[in-house]
C-alpha cells in the first residue's frame, strides 16, 4: 500500500488511554512521503464529526459530511493499524492544514 502525505486512511485507533481519540475511524497523514515509504510507522491526524470551532482543528468536508482534522491529538502509529486509503485532502485543505501545524507547532 502507497502511502503519501495528505490522504485520507481509516486507522483502528484502539486501545487508547484517556482523552485520545478511539475507534476506527478516517485519518490524515501528515508525515512526508520520504518517511511514509521507509519506516514501519507514519505520523496522523485523527478526524472527528464531534467538534466544534478550535484554533488546531481544521473543518473539512469528507464523504458528504463535515468533519474535523484533529491537529492537537497527531499521533505516531504502525502501518498495521491503517485498515485501506479513503481518499485525499483538497489543495485549500492542504494549505489549511500546513498553515495551522505552523502556528501551533512551529511559530
Amino acid at each position: 500500500m502507497d502511502l503519501n502525505q495528505y490522504q485520507i486512511v481509516l486507522v483502528n485507533l484502539d486501545p487508547t488511554i484517556g482523552s485520545e481519540i478511539k475507534k476506527t475511524r478516517p485519518c490524515v497523514i501528515i508525515s512526508p512521503d520520504e518517511m511514509n515509504k521507509y519506516l514501519r510507522t507514519i505520523v496522523v491526524a485523527p478526524m472527528t464529526t464531534k467538534s466544534r470551532k478550535y484554533p488546531t482543528r481544521i473543518e473539512v468536508k469528507h464523504d458528504g459530511k463535515i468533519g474535523w482534522i484533529v491537529i492537537d491529538q497527531i499521533r505516531t502509529i504502525d502501518k498495521q493499524r491503517i485498515i485501506k486509503v479513503l481518499g485525499r485532502l483538497s489543495q485549500p485543505e492542504i494549505k489549511e492544514v500546513k498553515s495551522v501545524m505552523k502556528e501551533t507547532f512551529i511559530d
